[in-house]
């Protein structure tokens, strides 16, 4: 028995090989670091790494801007941060470039039959249904959740402080408070619902419990068994694929109970929404509902594949902002000379919007406000939520780069022939370093670079030349706050709610500052790890999940 198991085994991995050797083009003279082992390849390396970025800043330092790796069983991955090769990949020929099976069954795992998880046609079918809900026109009518739950929280952060040791300042873990404003927010802005789960910590709430450390306690640090079994998975069948949430591991049990919370949450909403929708309703899913029935019968998405984009808003709707949020505070409380110019900015904005008998600030004072974009653009730059992606060649292709390579051979090469099937990961986090994009001051904190104007730049991402809000079809341009331009990198599998988190990002960064300053405690140390999501852990201290401890006080 053990010996026929170990047969199968040894014949599935000369599979593998065979079909690794089998492709058209290789990218054996193309440069990179040495593989640690031949099933693990530089896996397991990376993925463990101590910080995000810290390898792949070193790899573009000593190879340039595109380069190799090896994967587990030694399949060859070509890796790159290439200002053109990015756009070539995200929009030229975006729908020409899938995502990998593992990325897509991982996704699949917490986000069900959604957006996220589609092919090319069910993906244009689902961004036309969801479309309506994130138009720049129903911007306004989301800004007052975002200032209500903005509220909230600095009234809970006055208490906290005011109830303290020393009532002028507080260590706050601002991260897990601002994860639960956003899941308010997402609550209120998408679903009409009040979770209300900052006002008692989500205590006993079930979709803050399945939340909790979610991507900390499934994506963080997998196993070499774990990266060897996701290495296998592009060759199984998908009636296969769809068994791997009945597996018995954590992580896709972890996965599997946030999707039923999540599914049992939006059924719970819908079926209460039911009878009460009516044409003009504001809210994301009630939207979503309204140009579901208005579509095709043949085009409409099923129960199971709205109930999956409702798992999909709670996720990226909330987790990923609150991320943000954390690290633009975190850059702020080093910098305290930056909050000081934020809230001059803000009462000039409140003197501007009073002036034009406004009660309060509105989506376009926010975008007028120069220096405090630039801190969110700076913020995303150096902090990008997502740090790499990854996609898969379905056809032969060719991949033209901007900046050439030298290769072992000693040729110079401005493009790469790729094979179908050929592994690819975009190195968000390196790209967003580029010296020959931001200068020579990439890896230090600089919000002003957003400030100035006539440095050439690629035009990249939807959002400030980032590939933070990665492939969607317009930026906002660097240097030049007051136009939108058509962007020739944005993408076709864009963030399609990008507008609606740079508000909440603008509104809830506008209260925070104007209502306290943040200093970084001392002896604390914050390391970037990749769970998915770049999230903040106290050094040494992994067991303790994500944290973000700061020093608050309240601004008399």
């Amino acid at each position: 028995m053990i010996s026929g198991v170990a047969l199968c085994l040894v014949a599935f991995i000369a599979y593998i090989a065979w079909r690794h050797n089998a492709r058209r083009y290789t990218l054996k003279d193309i440069r990179g670091p040495p593989s640690h082992t031949f099933w693990l390849g530089s896996e397991k390396v990376h993925r463990n790494a101590e910080q995000v970025g810290d390898m792949e800043f070193q790899w573009v330092r000593e190879y340039g801007s595109t380069w190799t790796t090896k994967g587990c069983f030694g399949e060859e991955i070509l890796w790159t941060a290439d200002p053109r090769a990015l756009q070539y990949i995200f929009h030229t020929s975006g729908y020409r470039f899938s995502k990998t099976t593992a990325a897509t069954e991982t996704t699949r795992l917490f986000t069900g039959e959604s957006i996220l998880t589609t092919d090319a046609i069910d993906h244009q079918r689902h961004r036309k249904i969801m479309n309506p809900a994130f138009g720049a026109a129903q911007l306004r009518t989301f800004l007052p959740a975002f200032r209500r739950s903005a509220a909230r929280l600095s009234q809970k952060w006055k208490d906290m402080i005011q109830s303290g040791e020393k009532s002028d300042k507080y260590i706050i873990n601002v991260n897990e408070t601002l994860s639960r404003m956003t899941l308010d927010v997402i609550g209120e802005a998408a679903f009409d619902s009040r979770f209300e789960v900052l006002n008692n910590n989500g205590a006993d709430n079930e979709l803050v419990q399945a939340f909790n450390n979610l991507f900390v306690d499934t994506l963080l640090n997998p196993s070499s068994f774990d990266l060897i079994f996701q290495s296998t998975w592009r060759f199984l069948p998908r009636p296969v694929l769809k068994c791997l949430k009945y597996l018995p591991y954590k992580e896709y049990r972890r996965f599997g109970t946030y999707l039923k919370t999540a599914i049992r949450t939006g059924k719970t909403i819908i079926d209460e929404k039911a009878a009460g929708i009516e044409k003009g309703s504001k809210d994301i899913i009630s939207i979503l509902v309204q140009s579901n029935h208005e579509e095709d019968p043949r085009a409409q998405l099923s129960e199971r594949e709205i109930l999956s984009q409702i798992a999909t808003l709670l996720v990226a709707g909330h987790d990923t902002t609150a991320s943000t949020l954390t690290w633009l505070l975190y850059e702020l409380s080093r910098h305290p000379e930056d909050q000081q110019r934020i809230r001059d900015e803000i009462k000039a904005a409140r003197a501007n919007a009073e002036a034009r008998g406004e009660d309060d600030l509105l989506p376009i004072d926010f975008n007028n406000m120069d220096f405090t974009n630039a801190v969110i653009k700076e913020g995303l730059r150096l902090h990008p939520i997502v740090p790499t992606l990854v996609r898969e060649a379905d056809s032969d292709d060719v991949i033209p780069l901007s900046q050439p390579i030298e290769t072992k051979s000693g040729k110079i090469i401005n493009e790469i022939p790729v094979s179908k099937g050929q592994g690819i990961t975009a190195s968000i986090c390196t790209y967003n370093r580029l010296q020959s994009v931001w200068g020579e001051d990439a890896d230090e904190w600089n919000p002003s670079r957003f400030l100035a104007n006539g440095r050439e730049k690629s035009s990249l991402g939807v959002f400030a030349n980032l590939m933070t809000f990665c492939k969607l079809c317009k930026i906002l341009a660097p240097g030049n706050q007051s136009h939108v331009f058509q962007t020739k990198a944005g993408g076709l599998r864009g963030c399609i709610g990008w507008r609606f988190a740079v508000l909440e990002l603008q509104a809830v960064l506008v209260e925070l500052v104007e209502n306290f300053e943040y200093r970084f405690p001392e002896g604390v140390e914050i390391v970037r790890l990749n769970a998915g999501l770049m999230v903040p852990i106290l050094k040494g201290k992994l067991d303790e999940g994500s944290k973000m401890p700061l020093e608050v006080s309240v601004i008399a």
